[in-house]
């Protein structure tokens, strides 16, 4: 990579583009709402059963022009979702401020696990074990989104529930490859814990991206 191109990524106005698409919000607090997606590459948090690998290496995804993925997006929704791999890796500042200008709704899924760059309408927070969130994104985040894999996750949701904001909506998700074994326990947590409401991976159910 040339110098250049290296000091735009710098600055936020270029970034490792993984893939644009317009589709249905399918998890969370916006779930069923049309949304312009931007998968931004790279990633060091490592979760196994993650369904993006492909993501995880920034390199592989070529860099691309912030003013171009601004322009794709205006075309399409007045909400934009940040995601990746780990978008928090890079500057999303410019991109963020620029789509605000357009009066497009910024919101980001992220780990946590960098500091909180770019403006935002609503900040989904999905914490891993192998890297933990940094205290400046949990108490800023609108959503936490824990996705439960085994039975030893719900302790883990507990203690990521005490570190956010107390209007901050909880949500438990099952992972996609154990959700029939993790979904009637998740029912039942939520009963017997109304704080908490479920998530279902519902574009997967859906067929779309």
């Amino acid at each position: 990579m040339d110098t250049k191109t290296k000091e735009l990524i710098e600055k936020g106005r270029m970034l490792p583009m993984m893939e644009e698409f317009y589709t249905i919000q399918g998890e969370g607090g916006f779930t069923g709402t049309a949304a312009y997606f931007v998968r931004i590459g790279g990633c060091d948090v490592g979760c196994h059963w993650c369904d993006v690998k492909e993501s995880w290496n920034a390199e592989l995804h070529p860099p691309t022009d912030v003013d171009q993925i601004i322009a794709n997006c205006v075309k399409y929704s007045d909400t934009v979702v940040i995601t990746g791999g780990e978008p928090l890796m890079w500057d999303l500042t410019y991109l963020t401020e620029n789509l605000q200008k357009q009066n497009i709704r910024t919101h980001i899924e992220t780990s946590g696990a960098y500091p909180l760059s770019g403006v935002w309408n609503w900040i989904c927070l999905s914490p891993k074990k192998t890297k933990l969130p940094l205290d400046e994104v949990a108490l800023k985040a609108n959503e936490l989104k824990v996705i439960i894999y085994n039975n030893n996750d719900f302790k883990f949701a507990e203690e990521q529930a005490k570190r956010v904001g107390k209007d901050c909506k909880l949500y438990l998700q099952p992972e996609w490859s154990n959700r029939e074994k993790m979904t009637p326990k998740i029912i039942d947590y939520v009963m017997e814990n109304p704080k908490w409401k479920i998530s279902l991976q519902t574009h997967k159910y859906l067929n779309i991206p």
